[in-house]
């Protein structure tokens, strides 16, 4: 076994994974004693162990090993639609598993504020931590700044393979919308997005821009948006000063919305003049006028799905750390899309 870390920094979890070739919730079972560990895998970590003279943290290990019945969640932007019913989810998932759950909101995205959310969530004893994360970076500094051993799973963003993530299936998802409005007809799709240091804003901007050009369509420029009615307003009134434009596919239900009254503001008739489809499937789409078109993730189910696989990584199952597979939407039809004008 090759590439002992020298130096005088102590071992950490980290190394010993890299060192012995395994994630790191493999490395914490076999400290952790669990089963559904292979025997060379078990022989392989002890023996990276034994060359870094990694020496566990012991507070940590016993955060594992006791018997908690907490699960720790934290989260941000819980107000939004999609989080707040991913926490539903997990809320429902883990009291049905005999678990009550604590939840730590950071005040912003930077590095210190997710740290301090996570101390104070650890500071109790939980058994496992679901991090419910958009950003990259913002799931990178919570899950590493965990104790070691201690079970994570990540919504949406994790910051590698070691760490299982559940996820919407975001290409899914746009491609149905985007592909619904081109069967109707229209020549092309505009997108108002999310911020684009969401990862899935992002993901969202990529998967329409690539369906736009796998069909062979012009790929227009991206009109931001902030999740906000109020910026999917202001896309409308600047799209609606544009001549050409036949169908928009919003990022989420929120900016559709802000969208319908701007185009009713400027005389401009949905379906009829443009079709519009946006995401998530609020309870209210059904009621807007008119009734949105839209994409429904179900937020519920990836919580739930998330508690399952935390849940699995307490017991010492699945000796790999595997993404979970990804939750597919489905494209709900509603009276805001029609065929292209003319």
């Amino acid at each position: 076994m090759a590439g002992v870390r020298r130096g005088a920094r102590p071992a950490v979890i980290g190394d010993v994974a890299r060192l012995a070739g395994v994630s790191n919730q493999t490395v914490s079972r076999v400290l952790n004693e669990r089963p559904n560990v292979r025997e060379e895998t078990r022989e392989r970590v002890l023996e990276a162990i034994r060359q870094l003279d990694y020496r566990p943290n012991l507070m940590a290990r016993g955060l594992v090993r006791q018997q908690a019945h907490t699960i720790g969640v934290i989260s941000f932007d819980s107000v939004l639609f999609g989080p707040a019913s991913t926490l539903l989810g997990i809320g429902r998932a883990a009291r049905a598993a005999g678990y009550g759950v604590t939840i730590a909101t950071p005040e912003s995205f930077d590095r210190g504020s997710i740290v301090e959310a996570m101390a104070d969530l650890t500071s109790h004893t939980v058994a496992g931590v679901i991090t419910v994360f958009a950003s990259q970076a913002a799931a990178t500094s919570a899950l590493h700044s965990l104790p070691e051993g201690l079970p994570a799973v990540a919504v949406e963003a994790a910051p590698d393979e070691s760490v299982p993530a559940v996820r919407i299936d975001q290409v899914e998802g746009v491609r149905m919308a985007v592909e619904h409005l081109l069967r109707l007809g229209h020549s092309t799709v505009w997108h108002v997005s999310g911020p684009r240091e969401r990862m899935d804003a992002q993901a969202r901007i990529e998967a329409w821009r690539a369906t736009l050009e796998q069909a062979g369509r012009s790929v227009p420029r991206v009109v931001p948006g902030d999740w906000s009615a109020e910026s999917g307003y202001q896309a409308g009134l600047e799209l609606a000063e544009r001549s050409g434009v036949t169908a928009v596919f919003a990022a989420n239900d929120h900016m559709a919305l802000g969208l319908l009254r701007a185009f009713n503001e400027r005389g401009i008739r949905v379906p009829d003049d443009v079709s519009v489809v946006g995401f998530d499937d609020i309870p209210e789409a059904g009621y807007l006028i008119p009734p949105l078109t839209t994409v429904r993730p179900d937020h519920e189910e990836v919580g739930r799905r998330a508690v399952e696989v935390l849940l699995r990584q307490m017991d010492g199952q699945d000796d790999d750390a595997d993404d979970a597979p990804h939750v597919v939407p489905a494209l709900v039809r509603r009276a805001s899309t029609a065929p292209a004008p003319g």
